[in-house]
């Protein structure tokens, strides 16, 4: 039987959805196969968007249909045979995971005791513990619109009224998390609460404007429009204003603000205009949207204009009256969804700072995991990385995939980032996208102070070779070339690029300056390769094309070191196309002298070697083929003997059994510089940051340790 956990609250707008991400996010640390049930949904015409904002998750493998119970028709109409079903189709769910998060109700067109009530019920027929979520906020104003704070007092209120129902329905009662609480008040809001509820935990999470902020979606959405211009992908951008621009455009430029929509009516073409150029000017706020409202169209000569302009602000249509339209845009409610990549971030570090999410973990009774999944092992890096946060350059700074990343990684907490590029253009573009960089340093390449300091230092490391302070200041404003000085002269710990590079092009300044490591003869690299269950090291498969015995050594000692840094116990696996003695050619005795060189060079590693591959990684073929030996059947570590091994089986292996490659992880520099495929997505990058975070904390290990020597 599944562990499960059923979260609702007891009143509509309390953020539920924020908690439930939560949960699930933590529940994914802890256990491979994390399932959700939406008990009760909105309708069968349109989707459930926190459903579908919780199945996009990572951490869960399951169908939409298969993870609602019914609907509000369904238990208005017959309250006990709704109730049936939604058993029926949970136990479907569960029989599929190790743990299940259940969401309640949201509290559309239900009294609030009754429906509390009715949710209680569901979760002791589904025999699973409540975990309790009350609102900070009084009313059920948003962003928009208006709410008041609730004080600790009214909370404790609130809090003792929804037990009562819990009672009486005979649900046990896990945890309370009071939602959108007042930040001055938390500890005294979560004190009020416990006064009532006693041994249970309780959490606080504060209000943040920007989670209960609409998106330009949301607003596009409400007033039933039409994107005529601008780009999509700033739809999911925060609206925290509205300017109703019924005036003359004189009047209005002075009342734009910061992230607002503005409403025009569309036969005010001379506002909209000025409104654009504001929007780009730099002078005035930066702006989330332009709503046109009327039945007009734009004349000919006004769309060729704003096309001339180029500006990605999206401007929306809709025939709705000035009134109308800005009675909807107020009312719009914030959701959190998957693709509000400010919000999603937002949630989940909110969630981890203030809930304990171990007490949660040990309250449902999970025991520590027997298997590591990929998303176990992401987590396991992110937490690692956070433990003592480094520094990051990113050269591409006019990448978005970067800027998100960036965005990402300063919200999980997981390093602190520079991001180079001109800053107005770095940081306009994080505004238009709807993220949040405030938090990165952005630095220009061009910046002359750096530029001269640079340069002096690449000339001085480059003498040998002629280059002049002339060459070196030119080659120095290159990003590769800026962002791995920065890494040398320690203004940074680490850099990542290769999103818009090539891999020459990230790690040809890393063997000039950086340079590797002393007694190791080579830079090499390593996939992190995480199946199903467990994560195994592959060497190398994106550097050295054709290694020699003396390479392959190398790239074995570093490989294991790589394995031991990110918590995987090294058996090193030197694969050859034959198994111990049974094979000969010039191939085989390469990878046969390569062994001979580990075992001499570091004895303390198992290492086994020249082995097959089903050899190394089969129990069953290890006992036939190589009995008795502490590696077969059992290797974490596989140095393949050539490039095009290594890199076509890592790619065979990614493809066919569906593994997560984390890579290219380059070793043996004296400083961590790692390089990204072009096709990276924004979780390979952050996960790439949070490896590279990891690589310099060990380098300031040993280097605190050589120090105290």
């Amino acid at each position: 039987m599944a562990h499960r956990i059923f979260i609702t609250s007891a009143e509509g707008h309390s953020g539920k959805s924020t908690i439930a991400l939560g949960v699930l996010d933590t529940l994914s640390r802890a256990t491979p196969r994390v399932g959700v049930f939406r008990a009760i949904a909105r309708s069968t015409t349109e989707r459930d968007y926190v459903l579908e904002m919780l199945l996009a998750h990572d951490g869960v493998d399951l169908e939409y249909d298969e993870c609602v119970g019914v609907t509000y028709d369904e238990v208005r109409a017959d309250p006990e045979a709704a109730l049936a079903v939604i058993v029926e189709r949970f136990k479907a769910v569960e029989a599929q995971c190790d743990a299940v998060v259940i969401v309640g109700s949201d509290f559309t067109d239900v009294g609030s005791p009754a429906e509390l009530g009715y949710n209680a019920r569901i979760a002791a027929n589904l025999g699973a513990p409540v975990l309790l979520a009350l609102s900070g906020r009084a009313g059920q104003g948003e962003q928009l619109g208006t709410s008041d704070a609730r004080t600790p007092a009214e909370m404790g209120q609130i809090a003792s009224l929804a037990l009562t129902e819990l009672v009486h329905a005979r649900a046990g009662l896990l945890a309370v998390i009071a939602n959108r609480a007042d930040p001055e008040a938390l500890g005294e809001v979560v004190d009020a609460i416990r006064a009532v509820t006693r041994e249970v935990p309780v959490w606080a999470l504060p209000e943040d404007r920007f989670l209960i902020a609409p998106s330009v979606r949301g607003v596009l959405r409400s007033v039933e429009g039409t994107l005529v211009k601008g780009d999509p992908e700033l739809l999911t951008r925060e609206v925290l204003g509205v300017v109703v621009a019924g005036m003359s455009m004189v009047n209005v430029l002075p009342r734009l603000s910061e992230s607002a929509i503005i409403v025009i009516p569309a036969d005010r073409t001379e506002v909209l205009l000025a409104t654009m150029l504001a929007h780009s000017s730099g002078t005035f706020p930066s702006l989330a949207g332009v709503v046109l409202n009327g039945p007009f169209p734009l004349p000919e000569t006004v769309d060729r204009l704003i096309d001339g302009l180029g500006s990605t602000l999206p401007i929306i249509a809709t025939d709705l009256g000035t009134y109308e339209t800005a009675v909807k845009v107020m009312s719009t409610r914030g959701r959190l969804a998957a693709d509000s990549q400010r919000r999603y971030d937002t949630a989940l570090s909110m969630f981890e700072t203030h809930v304990d999410t171990a007490e949660l973990t040990r309250s449902l009774g999970l025991a520590s995991p027997t298997v590591v999944t990929p998303l176990m092992f992401e987590y396991g890096l992110i937490e690692r990385a956070r433990e003592h946060r480094k520094r990051i350059v990113l050269p591409e700074g006019n990448d978005d995939r970067v800027l998100r990343a960036a965005a990402t990684v300063l919200a999980r907490g997981i390093a602190d980032v520079t991001i180079l590029g001109e800053e107005i253009e770095v940081r306009s573009r994080a505004i238009e996208l709807g993220i949040d960089i405030r938090g990165a340093q952005v630095l220009s390449p061009f910046d002359a102070v750096h530029v001269e300091k640079f340069a002096r230092e690449y000339e001085r490391l480059r003498a040998h070779k002629g280059v002049t302070f002339a060459q070196a200041a030119d080659t120095v404003t290159d990003v590769s070339y800026f962002g791995t000085l920065m890494v040398h002269l320690g203004l940074a710990d680490g850099m990542v690029s290769g999103a818009a590079h090539t891999t020459a092009h990230t790690i040809r300044p890393a063997f000039e300056i950086i340079k590797t490591k002393p007694g190791v003869s080579v830079v090499s690299s390593v996939f992190l390769m995480a199946l199903a269950d467990r994560v195994l090291v592959y060497g190398d498969c994106a550097v050295i094309p054709d290694p020699t015995s003396e390479q392959l050594a190398d790239i074995a000692i570093s490989s294991a070191a790589t394995a031991a840094q990110f918590g995987i116990d090294p058996r090193v696996a030197m694969l050859s196309y034959s198994t111990g003695e049974s094979g000969s050619g010039a191939e085989v005795e390469k990878v046969r002298t390569a062994t001979a060189l580990v075992r001499e060079r570091a004895p303390e590693l198992l290492v086994e070697g020249p082995i097959q591959y089903d050899a190394a990684a089969d129990v069953a073929v290890a006992a036939a083929k190589m009995p008795g030996s502490a590696v077969a059947g059992r290797a974490t570590v596989f140095v393949f003997p050539d490039l095009n091994t290594g890199n076509n089986t890592y790619k065979a292996v990614q493809r066919s059994a569906g593994a997560v490659a984390m890579g290219p992880v380059l070793q043996g520099l004296n400083k961590p510089i790692n390089d990204l495929s072009r096709g990276a997505l924004v979780e390979d990058i952050v996960n790439t940051i949070a490896i590279t975070a990891i690589q310099a904390q060990g380098e300031s290990t040993s280097l605190e340790a050589g120090e105290s020597a």
